[in-house]
């Protein structure tokens, strides 16, 4: 799978987590994200992330932020978008399953790093269960 990575100061140790973790699954990561911890507007790094998505340059996302928050807001600006901010596993599952969530959006103040890997474990591994959902999914764009 081709997945596509972005992140602020706040998730550099979790961006490199989650990419040696995938990486050692046999997965391929493009890096949007900042490796330094000195402060950064997340927008720079996300934007990329939404691009990578909504082309089909790659199948999913990753972004993170402090909060989580502002990368969601940012990448579902774009078309063909569907980031979810998710805290638990669980969260994660439906976002995938009813919600067809292309970009995960974890908050690394509010994680630990075993909790962030787990949820990106659920994230790859989850299937969108089209059928009712897929007449939901398809009301969501404005344009």
């Amino acid at each position: 799978m081709q997945l596509s990575i972005g992140n602020d100061h706040a998730g550099v140790e979790y961006k490199e987590a989650i990419e040696a973790y995938l990486k050692d699954k046999g997965h391929n990561i493009t890096n949007h994200g900042t490796d330094t911890n000195e402060s950064v507007d997340y927008p720079d790094f996300i934007h990329p992330v939404a691009e990578d998505v909504s082309s089909g340059k790659v199948d999913l996302g990753i972004i993170i932020c402090g909060s989580g928050n502002g990368a969601a807001i940012t990448a579902n600006k774009h078309q063909k978008i569907r980031a979810a901010l998710c805290w638990t596993k669980e969260i994660v599952a439906l976002a995938r399953e009813h919600n067809n969530a292309n970009i995960l959006s974890l908050p690394a103040r509010y994680l630990s790093i075993p909790q962030a890997l787990a949820m990106v474990e659920t994230y790859i591994t989850t299937d969108f269960e089209g059928g009712r959902h897929q007449g939901r999914i398809d009301k969501m764009p404005c344009m």
